[in-house]
């Protein structure tokens, strides 16, 4: 059963994943460019050798990309989810502050508030 879905709600969802999307893609974009900042924080602060900032980099870029497209959406939301578990998970190791971990925890929300605002299919999935 297809519930209808509002214009309003449509184009709420598409500005919700544009705007994690453009947060990833430049997290990721920065990750491989590797300025000092992101080396420090990545190494210094994180404890992630320099060797894995690029592959962080890419496998976020790829991730981001997958939830872009219609097709693979719901597969890039899962894999965006995991990216930001991963996140909070090192920053509760370093003991970071709560704000770090609340952060990664208020976008895998909006990632997955954009996809099913939407998306019929996602929408569908709860009654």
């Amino acid at each position: 059963m297809e519930s209808a879905i509002s214009n309003a709600q449509i184009w709420t969802g598409r500005v919700l994943s544009g705007l994690a999307t453009l947060f990833f893609l430049f997290d990721g974009g920065v990750k491989l460019a590797k300025p000092q900042f992101v080396v420090k924080a990545s190494v210094q602060d994180l404890g992630y050798p320099e060797s894995e900032i690029v592959g962080i980099g890419l496998t976020l870029i790829a991730c981001t990309l997958l939830y872009v497209f219609p097709r693979t959406s719901v597969l890039g939301a899962i894999l965006l989810t995991g990216y930001l578990g991963g996140a909070i998970a090192s920053q509760i190791r370093v003991q970071a502050p709560i704000f770090n971990i609340v952060f990664a925890f208020i976008f895998a929300c909006i990632v997955w508030a954009g996809l099913w605002l939407r998306d019929p299919r996602v929408r569908n999935l709860l009654p």
